[in-house]
């Protein structure tokens, strides 16, 4: 065993950090999620510490839940990337079809991934934990095209950055949604959260889905007013993110950057 060998493969990967600012993200991205996610749910717990019943049917709603967003952006990111990582990017765009033809057909792909996914997490609640997710009734529909909407966004947010700028932000199709996780009200209130972080959760579609599931949960009344302002929020980013990714399908296609991504 030689040192010098064992010291110069590790100077090579600390080269890559230092010239690659997503794996530095990765350092200090994961911990302060865990810490800001878990530390909330904790002072969640101690306010529901002799209500914990509840605060379990709130959990497993609301992680099934996330798993439906989460899934609706992975159909999109990763399925874009499938397409990076067989080298078939460059085929699709000299092809007939058209970006809007490949978004329709990627949000297609999600749709099925989250219902599979979705019907597969439900399916295990109830019969390991006894928790039936259509206690939430009719209002179960609106949730879930909330949450898929919002994933859309996130997914074509995603697959525009890999588009332009390569391997380097194929890392943001594992981590861009949990960005968001923390201040989406998922297993807390917006209460929780700090008063200044509040108004930030507030411009998040999640944070009105998950606030309306807890209060389906306690009352049993739809929230017809957390689901309006969710679903205006996801229509307003969605056609966001559809121009973010159309802007920068134009640039890379000007600075000649499809080649690349298409073959890298």
């Amino acid at each position: 065993m030689k040192l010098y060998r064992i010291a110069a493969l590790i100077q090579r990967h600390l080269y890559l950090y230092k010239r690659s600012l997503p794996r530095m993200t990765e350092i200090f991205f994961w911990p302060l999620l865990d810490l800001m996610l878990w530390g909330f749910v904790t002072l969640y717990l101690r306010n529901f510490r002799q209500d914990l019943p509840k605060f379990a049917t709130f959990f497993l709603g609301a992680l099934i839940l996330w798993d439906i967003l989460y899934r609706a952006q992975q159909g999109i990111s990763v399925s874009f990337l499938e397409e990076v990582w067989s080298k078939n990017l460059l085929n699709l765009f000299v092809s007939p079809m058209r970006p809007s033809e490949l978004l329709a057909a990627l949000m297609s792909i999600s749709v099925f991934k989250l219902l599979m996914a979705g019907g597969v997490s439900a399916l295990l609640a109830w019969f390991f934990f006894s928790f039936n997710l259509f206690v939430l009734g009719i209002s179960l529909l609106p949730f879930v095209l909330n949450l898929m909407l919002m994933g859309w966004a996130i997914g074509i947010v995603t697959m525009a950055s890999i588009l332009r700028y390569g391997q380097e932000a194929e890392v943001m199709a594992w981590g861009l949604a949990f960005l968001v996780q923390p201040i989406s009200a998922v297993f807390y209130p917006v209460s929780v959260l700090p008063a200044w972080l509040q108004p930030l959760a507030l411009m998040v579609p999640a944070s009105h889905i998950f606030e309306g599931m807890r209060a389906v949960v306690e009352t049993g009344a739809i929230p017809a007013t957390s689901l309006l302002k969710a679903t205006l929020l996801n229509l307003v980013y969605l056609a966001l993110a559809i121009y973010f990714f159309y802007r920068n399908l134009r640039i890379v296609k000007i600075k000649g950057l499809l080649m690349r991504s298409g073959t890298e």
